[in-house]
């Protein structure tokens, strides 16, 4: 389930490099001193190479990611006939075709190809959507079958404690209150908890043409080196305050409902160990 978020980073390099074509030529110029304004290229170029080197490297661990997926849960339930077909395809969607466009997306980008690629792969983004809008269901079949099944519960619990299943998870989202360190007003956001990071984002303008449904990230917090505390919250009657303290950073959430801050408090304890 989790594994099929399109990673963030492949997103934001979407429109970052559509047009562009590396080549040794270009990356490896050797630029006059003097010349501010190809010291400027020459950085551009570098920035860009580095751009491209990590957008392969994040498409390679998310195939990686759909491959394991696709191993050791589809291909076993399909041919054990664990579960019905329409089952199936409600937990885990089109996870072949998505796996095909991952396949043919990172095709293009280890050879060079970043235009033809990624213009290719923006025809498929229409299998995400159609995952993302049934995720909530997803999820509600998927919690229904651990319930009621034990058989699946016992093969759901086996597989992913096998050790290639090491990666990033989804765990929760959610509006949260947001209190500056100077004063200033408070601010609600809504953060995505993922097994190893927290992602901060805010709404898209509502008259964006595109992207008017969905969220801006604004930072992105690793979690091991977090530590989570209350505050205040320890009474029924009031709400309370989480600090997240990070080497460089410390975020203070505030929300005015006990058991929704309690919830945040044990999923960030939990992820955090």
């Amino acid at each position: 389930m989790v594994i099929l978020h399109l990673c963030h980073e492949t997103l934001v390099s979407l429109g970052r490099l559509a047009l562009w074509h590396p080549t040794p030529k270009v990356i490896m110029s050797v630029v006059p001193r003097g010349n501010p304004v190809e010291e400027q290229r020459a950085r551009w170029e570098r920035k860009r190479g580095r751009t491209a080197k990590e957008l392969v490297e994040t498409e390679q661990k998310y195939l990686e990611q759909l491959e394991l997926v696709a191993t050791y849960f589809v291909a076993i339930l399909k041919a054990k006939g664990t579960l019905q077909p329409a089952v199936r395809e409600a937990i885990f969607g089109p996870l072949e075709s998505i796996r095909c466009a991952s396949q043919t997306l990172l095709l293009h980008l280890e050879r060079g190809h970043l235009g033809p690629g990624l213009e290719g792969f923006c025809q498929q983004l229409a299998l995400y959507g159609h995952y993302a809008e049934n995720v909530e269901q997803a999820r509600r079949t998927l919690q229904d079958l651990v319930r009621k099944n034990k058989s699946f519960c016992r093969f759901k619990k086996l597989q992913e404690s096998r050790h290639e299943f090491q990666g990033r998870w989804y765990i929760r989202e959610g509006w949260i209150m947001v209190v500056p360190p100077k004063g200033e007003e408070v601010k609600r956001k809504m953060f995505f908890l993922f097994s190893d990071i927290l992602v901060v984002t805010k709404p898209c303008h509502p008259l964006h043409p595109l992207n008017s449904h969905k969220f801006a990230c604004q930072a992105v917090y690793p979690l091991d080196q977090c530590v989570v505390g209350k505050v205040f919250g320890h009474t029924e009657s009031q709400g309370g305050l989480l600090s997240l303290s990070f080497p460089h950073k410390t975020l203070l959430l505030m929300s005015s409902h006990l058991e929704d801050l309690n919830n945040w408090h044990q999923s960030l304890t939990a992820a955090i160990r």
